[in-house]
C-alpha cells in the first residue's frame, strides 16, 4: 500500500501542496491531472522522496518514505519516470537498460524486451538516435529494470504525437496487467489517461478537488469545469 498523509510541500513562501492525501491499493492504477502548479509533479517528488514535505508523511509498505533518500526507496519498489526523454543518449538501448538495473536482477531485461518488442528490434542502436516515443519506451523500461512495485510518471505523453501516445499508454496497461505495478499518472492528456487509469484524482490549487472512478469523471458532461 501507498500512503500519502496529509502532506504539505512548499517551495520557499508558495505552497505547492496543502494537506493532500492520498491512499491506495497494490497495483492500483491512479490518473493525476491538473493544471501546471496545481502540484501534480510535486506530488510525486514527495512520493519518491526527492522533495521533502513541510507537513505530513508518505508511507510505502507500511514504513515511511524518507526524503532525500531516493535510490533506497528506489531498491524499496519506487520508480520515478521524470517529464522528458531521461535516456543515456550516446548509448544503445541494451546498454541504457543495463545501467538502469545494475543494482538488480540484469537477467529481467529479457522480460522487459519481450513488454517493449520495438527495444529489442532496436537494442543496439544508440537511444539518442530514437523517436521520441521510442525513446518514453526506453525510459520506462529503464524504470521497469529496478523491479518497481509503482511506478511513477510526469507526463509521459508530452510531445508525442496522438497514436504514439496511445501506444505508451497501451504500453502502461501491459505492465500493470504483467508485473502487477501500481501505476501514478501525472498527465495532461486527460481523456487518453482516463481509457488507462480506475481512479481519477485532480489538483487544483494544491488540494484535490476530485478523488474517484476515473469512469465516472469521463462521463462528466463537461469534463473540465473541474480544472
Amino acid at each position: 500500500m501507498l500512503n500519502v498523509d496529509r502532506i504539505t510541500a512548499r517551495y520557499g513562501s508558495l505552497t505547492a501542496l496543502d494537506a493532500v492525501s492520498l491512499e491506495t491499493a497494490a497495483g492500483a492504477r491512479i490518473g493525476v491531472f491538473g493544471h501546471n502548479g496545481a502540484g501534480k509533479t510535486t506530488l510525486l517528488r514527495c512520493i519518491v522522496g526527492v522533495h521533502a514535505p513541510a507537513a505530513g508523511s508518505v508511507s510505502f509498505d507500511g514504513r515511511p518514505v524518507l526524503a532525500g533518500h531516493v535510490p533506497e526507496n528506489v531498491r524499496r519498489g519506487l520508480a520515478f519516470v521524470p517529464q522528458g526523454h531521461n535516456v543515456f543518449p550516446t548509448l544503445s538501448v541494451a546498454q541504457n537498460l543495463r545501467i538502469a538495473g545494475l543494482h538488480f536482477d540484469l537477467a529481467f531485461m529479457a522480460e522487459v524486451l519481450r513488454l517493449f518488442p520495438v527495444l529489442h528490434e532496436r537494442r543496439a542502436q544508440r537511444a539518442g538516435s530514437m523517436s521520441g516515443g521510442e525513446q518514453q519506451m526506453l525510459a520506462l523500461g529503464m524504470a521497469l529494470m529496478t523491479q518497481p512495485k509503482w511506478l511513477l510518471l510526469d507526463e509521459p505523453s508530452t510531445g508525442l504525437a496522438p497514436v504514439i501516445v496511445r501506444d505508451v499508454m497501451r504500453q502502461l496497461r501491459r505492465v500493470n496487467e504483467s508485473f502487477g505495478t501500481g501505476l501514478v499518472i501525472v498527465e495532461q492528456n486527460v481523456p487518453a489517461t482516463l481509457k488507462v487509469v480506475e481512479r481519477a484524482v485532480i489538483l487544483k490549487s494544491a488540494a484535490i478537488v476530485f478523488d474517484g472512478p476515473a469512469a465516472r469523471l469521463a462521463a462528466e458532461p463537461d469534463l473540465w469545469e473541474w480544472f
